[in-house]
This record gives structure tokens, C-alpha cells and sequence, in this order.
């Protein structure tokens, strides 16, 4: 199952189950089991050890404290469906974690910007200043 470009995950790597549905649908959603939950333990993964850092790093209320990322699917009414759907969410996570973000390099501003900074401020009060009661 290709998460990012150059990740693929095994397919003994996750854990699905199929469960029943919640919310409306009648008898369908009584009777059968066409959700999905998904269990992928990151710690145990084979994903890069930078990716598996990121991905528990995140502030994801689907990833318990052991490192164990659980999705539920039950958009559809039919079980591979809901299973397609769960892994492609699985493949987003992973890809969203795999992505290094750029570092940030603090820069200052120049001094042609402080000193028009210095100018607008210098108007705004000027203006300011000449507001007030008009002697007649």
C-alpha cells in the first residue's frame, strides 16, 4: 500500500476489523458489519524512524499513548469501500508526517523598512495630534 511517494507500508503492518456502523441506516447498520477499524501501530512499523517521529509528534487525539493510530471508516455502505477509504486515510497521515517542514531562519528587517516604519508612525501621530476640539 504506497503512502507517500517512496513509503509503502506492508499489509501485515495493519490491523483491520469489521465492525458495525453507527448512526442511521436501518437494518443495514443493524445487521451488518460494513465499518471498518483500522489499527497501525507506528512503533513497531517499518517507516523511517524520522517519519514514525512525526507521525507520534502530531497532536492527534487517533494516536493512543502506545503509539497505535486507530481510524474508523464508515462513510459507506459497504465494507471495502469503508476499508479503501480507511487506508487512503492512512496513506494521507502518513504522507502529511513524511513531509519535512522547511526550517525557519530569522531574518531582521532592513533599515530602509525600519525607517519607513519610523514615518508611518510619525504621520498616524501627527494626525492624531491634530485632532481635538476647533477654537472659534
Amino acid at each position: 500500500m504506497p503512502a507517500a511517494p517512496s513509503l509503502i507500508i506492508p499489509e501485515h503492518e495493519v490491523e483491520l476489523t469489521a465492525i458495525r456502523a453507527q448512526g442511521a441506516g436501518g437494518q443495514n447498520v443493524n445487521k451488518v458489519n460494513s465499518a471498518v477499524h483500522l489499527r497501525f501501530d507506528v512503533q513497531a512499523s517499518s517507516l523511517p524512524e524520522a517519519v514514525k517521529e512525526r507521525l507520534l509528534q502530531m497532536r492527534d487525539q487517533r494516536i493512543t499513548t502506545d503509539g497505535v493510530l486507530v481510524l474508523k471508516a464508515q462513510r459507506f455502505r459497504t465494507w471495502e469501500k469503508n476499508r479503501a477509504d480507511a487506508l487512503e486515510r492512512l496513506a494521507e497521515l502518513i504522507a502529511k508526517a513524511s513531509h519535512r517542514p522547511k526550517p525557519r531562519r530569522p531574518t531582521r528587517p532592513s533599515k530602509a523598512a525600519r525607517q519607513k516604519r519610523m514615518d508611518r508612525k510619525t504621520q498616524r501621530g501627527a494626525i492624531k495630534r491634530n485632532r481635538g476640539k476647533v477654537d472659534l
